[in-house]
């Protein structure tokens, strides 16, 4: 059995091409059903979801042979122990610093004044901040970062940035892109030995369709 690890939404709306690509098609949708574990067009093959941050682990320990997941959460996981053999050029958006229209980010990062930046992606901030010299206190959220600024809980933000439509209805600007940011295709190292043939051919299905070499 090959198990793969997706998260519902964006991520798994977009992977269905590629799987149907592979001969691979989901039994149910994932949204008008309340199960975790989704069966396949293969008998060999099964689909569990959970949650976007916690793709990486399930793949690393094995509770998934594969999985795909954002460059973003594979950042702040560590990917200690995946293999990554595709970037999927998927689910694509940006990494961002934002902040309220009036505040002078610019000024306040050339004068090395120490900004409060709210967000989930605290090991990205962290690095980014840490290579431009910019003091930071980092503050931890787990959702709606348009608030921070908009409530003086912080100066600014680092989130994911699509459209910009999020940021315009709340007054706020993006003012740095820090990276860009897509989907990628995770393995674990131990299941690609064990179940390497099945596995393969999966990469390279998922590599054929996005005209990548695997």
């Amino acid at each position: 059995m090959i198990t793969l690890a997706l998260s519902k939404g964006r991520i798994f709306d977009e992977t269905l091409p590629l799987l149907k690509a592979a001969g691979i098609e989901v039994s149910e949708d994932p949204e008008k059903s309340r199960k975790l574990i989704i069966g396949t067009s293969r008998p060999d093959v099964r689909v569990v979801l959970v949650r976007a941050s916690d793709v990486p682990t399930y793949v690393q320990y094995g509770g998934a042979d594969l999985g795909v997941t954002g460059k973003d959460t594979l950042l702040e996981h560590g990917g200690a122990g995946l293999y990554q053999p595709l970037d999927l050029q998927i689910a694509k958006c940006r990494m961002s610093v934002a902040a309220r229209a009036d505040f002078d980010y610019a000024a306040a990062v050339k004068q090395g004044s120490r900004i409060r930046v709210a967000t989930k992606y605290t090991g990205c901030a962290r690095d980014h901040f840490a290579d431009k010299g910019v003091h930071v206190d980092l503050i931890k959220l787990y959702g709606s970062m348009e608030l921070a600024p908009l409530t003086g809980l912080a100066d600014a933000i680092v989130d994911l940035v699509s459209s910009g439509n999020t940021l315009k209805a709340n007054h706020l600007v993006e003012v740095e892109e820090i990276m860009q940011i897509s989907a990628r295709l995770v393995v674990n190292r131990a299941a690609l030995k064990l179940k390497r043939e099945p596995i393969r051919t999966i990469i390279d299905a998922f590599a054929s369709a996005i005209g990548a070499a695997p």
